[in-house]
């Protein structure tokens, strides 16, 4: 890499990891720059999902607080991630690059739609709950394990978009303020960046350079993504989660 392309893959590092903590979706920045730097698309996809280990982990630190007290529905919903991670990495590896780019927008707009539509949803089940009798699950239930864990494999293989994915479905199923549910979601990304990186380190081709980059540029990044989310009213978030989303519908179908 050229000294421009160095600082333009450590700045889109920035960006990617301050976006991700927020919303997600911080690959529709990375994967671009590394392609045009010259490298394969899996190649790239390997060393982005390596390079955004520390910022995940960055941003899941800056939320800690909102962590206190969801242990062990993180715990829970983490090995969902870990096996969806896994089973994404793995088809990375052995399905052709276009194989989820039909399916992709259409996720990442459903996922769109259930965020706009969460608050209604939520009362919506809520008001069963109290009329049945039945109190709400703190996990969230079966649904949300495995509602999870296949967002996990999408999130294994490209990891675009998927916190959005994460939020909506949590968003639905979960009775908790958006800023809790969006700390689970930075530790889920990091358990899903980190199996599929751990799997990619001894089967598959990366730059180290890009790595280091992204690394070190993500988990920057993924401070000042804690300290601006962290602010932000529900419904600011929402609605950035809901820009953002549209964004990266346009540039998936763009591709």
């Amino acid at each position: 890499m050229t000294i421009w392309e160095m600082l333009a893959v450590f700045t889109a590092g920035i960006s990617a990891g301050t976006i991700n903590t927020i919303v997600g979706s911080g690959t529709l920045i990375t994967f671009p720059v590394l392609l045009a730097t010259g490298l394969p698309p899996v190649t790239a996809t390997v060393s982005n999902a390596l390079g955004l280990i520390p910022g995940s982990i960055s941003g899941a630190i800056g939320y800690r607080a909102e962590l206190a007290g969801q242990g062990r529905r993180v715990l829970k919903l983490a090995v969902g991630a870990l096996i969806g991670g896994l089973t994404g990495a793995t088809l990375l590896l052995a399905l052709p690059s276009t194989a989820f780019e039909t399916i992709v927008p259409i996720l990442v707009t459903l996922a769109l739609v259930l965020v706009i539509l969460q608050p209604r949803i939520s009362h919506a089940v809520q008001r069963r709950r109290d009329r049945d009798g039945r109190p709400a699950r703190a996990d969230g239930g079966p649904l949300l394990f495995v509602g999870l864990m296949l967002a996990s494999v999408y999130g294994g293989y490209f990891t675009a978009a998927q916190g959005i994915i994460y939020l909506s479905l949590m968003g639905m199923l979960l009775d908790d303020t958006m800023q809790r549910l969006n700390a689970v979601k930075n530790v889920l990304a990091a358990v899903v960046n980190s199996i599929a990186a751990l799997f990619f380190l001894f089967v598959a081709d990366f730059n180290w350079t890009a790595v280091v980059l992204i690394a070190v540029g993500s988990a920057l990044g993924g401070q000042i993504g804690a300290r601006v989310g962290r602010r932000l009213s529900p419904a600011v978030l929402r609605a950035l989660i809901v820009a953002v989303g549209t964004v990266a519908i346009v540039q998936l179908l763009l591709r």
